[in-house]
């Protein structure tokens, strides 16, 4: 099965055709960074790192490239009420971003452009719409696009211009020609941040920043633009107006979109202030509990954060690790076992169809099934290879069974603690102390600990 893509922009799933055999170029719109990243953003960046990851096992070369705004309204008013320079506002919470990342087992990009790089790359992108009369310098001193001029406005959200224009605010002593236009560059007042321009001092636009960024690092047309779920409107319709304006020719030929993190039922978002940092939730869960929380359903499908859908993902990572007892020395399957395995094989075809990660997983579950009712050793090895290969992919399974699953939080009963109740209890069975034996149980299962006896020993794992 080929690689089929959901494009936003067809609104219909495609088969992929890169510009360029064997090579993507990926442009996804990162963080602004003035706060902590939060649980949505999280949705967005395990998202596209599991699409980088399968697609390099697939053999793409793949040029994953993910911006950073590190000027914006936001950061500057952030900055002042810190009493703080915005770079040392910016250069904190990017460190936190980072610190983040890897905490959720997400791989740095391969470009990760900052805004205040590029800004000579902006200010010729605006100069270039300005040639071309798309773009207007205001009584105001700001630097407008004209979004009339613009045939295509609205293709990827299916707006018409007529509509945008009903709806648009006009904004008392506006210096705009039309409500719908958007600025480019912003003048600057007296003592703000600013870079000199053909305009005058001012900073960039939020907009234009991704066109130049993303020309400067995959050029004027590239494979695949994705982002969060707020950005179709109007970010992403403004990069196309402007890069497609000024580059004549086509911005993306792909756009994706991940969907939102909802909190019972509601749009998780920052400003209504029902959100949950990462930090926040690596408090309470381990990173692959959240990670997998993150994937278990189809990237463009909303997520509904809560307890019990985290206790969820910790089950079925559970399962996973349960399997994996015992193989912990098994290295990860070859690509010629790979090609030959019924379950890889389904895994690769979910994958291929718009990166289904809900049906891989369910390819593991069936392998991770298959793999403890095997009797056969080098068969269990074998599985067990191509089940860590594929928890892989996804970025999953990365920690030593035993470690996940005796994994201590907060205040719980320490490993120690668990070892020797489990040792007092196998002594009082020795001395037909049953009663002593099953109140040890009880303690242990009310401290969240499951035991599974067998002919070998005593294993256990928390709950």
């Amino acid at each position: 099965m080929s690689l089929k893509i959901y494009s936003t922009l067809s609104r219909q799933k495609e088969s992929f055709k890169p510009l360029e055999a064997g090579k993507i170029g990926l442009y996804v719109c990162g963080i602004t960074v003035y706060d902590f990243c939060h649980i949505g953003h999280a949705r967005v960046l395990v998202a596209f790192d599991v699409i980088t990851r399968y697609l390099r096992s697939q053999g793409w070369d793949v040029n994953y490239v993910r911006n950073i705004t590190d000027i914006d309204d936001k950061i500057l008013r952030r900055a002042e009420e810190n009493n703080e320079p915005y770079t040392d506002l910016t250069r904190r919470f990017i460190d936190f971003m980072h610190d983040d990342e890897k905490a959720l087992g997400i791989l740095p990009p391969d470009q990760e452009p900052r805004a205040t790089a590029h800004i000579s790359d902006i200010v010729a992108l605006i100069q270039t719409l300005e040639e071309k009369d798309f773009a207007y310098k205001a009584d105001n001193g700001d630097v407008y696009y004209r979004v009339s001029r613009f045939e295509g406005y609205g293709k990827l959200t299916n707006k018409k211009l007529d509509e945008l224009l009903a709806g648009a605010r006009v904004e008392v002593g506006s210096a705009k020609e039309d409500p719908r236009d958007f600025a480019l560059w912003k003048a600057a007042e007296t003592g703000e941040v600013s870079w000199d321009s053909p305009w005058g001092p001012g900073r960039p636009g939020w907009h234009i920043e991704c066109s130049a960024m993303s020309k400067h690092c995959l050029g004027s047309n590239f494979d695949i633009h994705g982002g969060g779920p707020d950005l179709p409107f109007p970010h992403h319709e403004n990069e196309i107006a402007q890069s497609e304006a000024a580059n004549g020719c086509q911005y993306a030929n792909y756009w994706m979109h991940a969907g939102a993190v909802r909190l019972d039922g509601e749009k998780m978002s920052k400003s209504v202030g029902n959100f949950f940092t990462i930090r926040d939730v690596l408090e309470k869960y381990h990173p692959e509990v959240v990670r997998y929380l993150l994937i278990s359903s189809h990237y463009r499908s909303p997520i509904n954060y809560s307890e019990d859908n985290l206790v969820e993902a910790k089950a079925g990572l559970d399962r996973f690790y349960s399997a994996l007892r015992g193989y912990e020395a098994v290295s990860l399957a070859e690509n010629e076992v790979l090609s030959a395995d019924k379950y890889y094989q389904r895994f690769v075809d979910s994958m291929n169809d718009d990166f289904n990660t809900r049906e891989a997983l369910a390819s593991m579950f069936d392998l991770a099934r298959a793999l403890n009712a095997e009797k056969d050793v080098a068969k269990a090895e074998q599985m067990a290879s191509i089940l860590k290969a594929l928890g892989g992919i996804l970025g999953l399974l990365q920690s030593k069974p035993e470690e996940f699953l005796q994994q201590a939080s907060g205040d719980s009963m320490s490993a120690e603690q668990v070892e020797k109740l489990i040792a007092e209890r196998a002594a009082a069975k020795s001395d037909r102390d049953f009663s002593r034996a099953d109140q040890i149980r009880d303690e242990l299962v009310a401290a969240g600990i499951i035991l599974e006896d067998s002919p070998s020993g005593t294993q256990w794992r928390r709950e």
